[in-house]
């Protein structure tokens, strides 16, 4: 194998490992921290640290996938290899954008109009279990299955405004 041609595999493998650090990097915190989803301590611990990293690592690899680039188009000529290594680099530097959004925001958006009703028209299952909130006469009670949704609640109780989590 000539030496360009093994310069040119090695970039490959080089630009593919960036793509999976940086696919890994923003997907794993979005398989773990999902809503409905049971997450052990330790997944979720993990899950967690790659979030706090993520922006710095990313940014490494956006900036050694930007590099190694401008370095492969001095050594390739070929069209259809150029535009490969364009989308890939395109690929981790938008993984790299990705890192700053903060999904959750979107995932588990606060209700900030709760329906309520009587204890009398609510069917609720026996094993249901409830956040109870009693402020001077007035009383609420918020099922544990809607704020595992929204995980915050907004809401006035006898004219105290609350956020009811957990």
């Amino acid at each position: 194998m000539a030496g360009s041609a093994r310069r040119k595999l090695a970039y490959s493998w080089f630009l593919i490992t960036l793509l999976v650090a940086s696919a890994a990097g923003v997907a794993y915190p979005l398989y773990v921290i999902q809503p409905f989803r049971r997450q052990g301590p330790r997944e979720l611990a993990a899950a967690l640290a790659v979030i706090q990293i993520r922006p710095i690592v990313e940014g490494i690899c956006a900036i050694l996938a930007l590099a190694g680039l401008a370095w492969y188009w001095r050594l390739e000529r070929g069209r259809k290899q150029r535009i490969l290594a364009t989308v890939g680099t395109g690929f981790v530097c938008a993984f790299a954008v990705l890192s700053h959004v903060n999904v959750y925001e979107f995932m588990f958006h606060p209700d900030r109009h709760p329906l309520f009703a009587s204890i009398q028209q609510v069917k609720i299952d026996p094993d249901d279990k409830v956040l109870a909130v009693k402020l001077g006469t007035s009383a609420r009670a918020y099922p544990i299955r809607t704020i595992a949704y929204h995980h915050i609640i907004n809401d006035v109780v006898d004219g105290v405004p609350i956020i009811a989590t957990y």
